[in-house]
């Protein structure tokens, strides 16, 4: 972006992006509680498909304060770090996350759908207007 491309708000950039970090550790509790949900007798880990959707509005919300690729991911680095946590066992041996499927499509679904979004969106430099 350019200096004069830049939203009113560049000041709250590093606040917005707190906030966005924290977000990431708030829906991940979610989805994690939410994960082993069943319709009658049929698993339907829904906040697996949540978690791609929230992830990649993270990612997308991150890239419009920051251009740089690093910042953008803080809420997905942060978001896998949670999930690694959760994935260990606890001091009384207690797991969050079972390895069962629908940890592995959580994990799958939260991390792929946001990478791709990024992939696809191409070099800061690409989305850039032209110089007048």
């Amino acid at each position: 972006m350019t200096a004069d491309t830049r939203p009113v708000f560049t000041a709250l950039g590093p606040i917005i992006l707190v906030v966005l970090t924290v977000d990431a550790v708030i829906t991940l509790l979610l989805e994690v509680l939410y994960l082993p949900t069943y319709l009658g007798s049929v698993a339907f880990p829904i906040s697996a498909l949540v978690a791609g959707a929230v992830n990649t509005a993270l990612v997308y919300a991150a890239s419009t304060v920051s251009d740089r690729t690093v910042l953008q991911l803080l809420p997905l680095i942060v978001w896998t770090l949670g999930f690694l946590v959760c994935a260990t066992t606890g001091p009384g041996g207690d797991m969050l996350l079972g390895s069962t499927w629908q940890t592995l499509l959580l994990l799958l679904c939260g991390l792929v759908a946001p990478l791709v979004f990024l992939s696809r969106r191409g070099p800061v430099s690409a989305r850039l207007p032209a110089p007048a």
